[in-house]
């Protein structure tokens, strides 16, 4: 009797250590995505201290996925448009570059990204601008990139639409 339970325990202990074997899952990449205003794959910060919550989620081999937005993410943000001046779109004006101080949509250590400065990275392309629906259109945005452990998230890019668009017959600037 005694052998059957040392044999038991010891196939139960074996049986135990392979189900771990050849399964080991790990992180593949990671995914930053957004909460907000969006407008065909477009994202907006739309108002005065409008807002965009930005979510981390790492992407496991299995397909399994875990956020971590609030885990020690480091976001670094590129400053994307045309110059004033440009002959090829309409520019209102240079989009700040992102490490002004202050930043004119600033990230804080929870993603949530906020437009304190009157931006507007639209254009309305209605003939002829301020007249009937607007056609927005990007002249700058911000591209978004979000740092987990060493791996470095897929960009997003983020419009402002802070400030009032004269050129609007809505009063507005960029897609609500």
């Amino acid at each position: 009797m005694k052998r059957a339970n040392i044999l038991a325990a010891l196939l139960i202990a074996l049986s135990l250590i392979s189900t771990g074997c050849g399964s080991s899952d790990y992180v593949q990449s990671i995914q930053l995505t957004t909460t907000g205003a969006n407008s065909g794959g477009f994202f907006n910060l739309v108002g005065a201290d409008g807002t965009l919550q930005l979510q981390v989620n790492t992407v496991y081999h299995s397909g399994k996925t875990v956020p971590v937005t609030n885990y020690n993410i480091t976001y670094q943000v590129t400053t994307v448009g045309c110059t004033v001046g440009d002959s090829a779109t309409s520019c209102g004006a240079a989009l700040p570059a992102y490490d002004s101080n202050p930043a004119p949509v600033p990230i804080d250590p929870t993603g949530l990204m906020t437009a304190v400065a009157p931006l507007c990275t639209w254009f309305n392309a209605a003939p002829p601008p301020g007249t009937g629906t607007p056609i927005w259109e990007y002249t700058g945005y911000y591209q978004v990139t979000a740092t987990y452990n060493g791996m470095v998230s897929q960009p997003v890019a983020i419009g402002v639409g802070s400030a009032v668009d004269p050129t609007s017959a809505v009063g507005g600037c960029g897609p609500t």
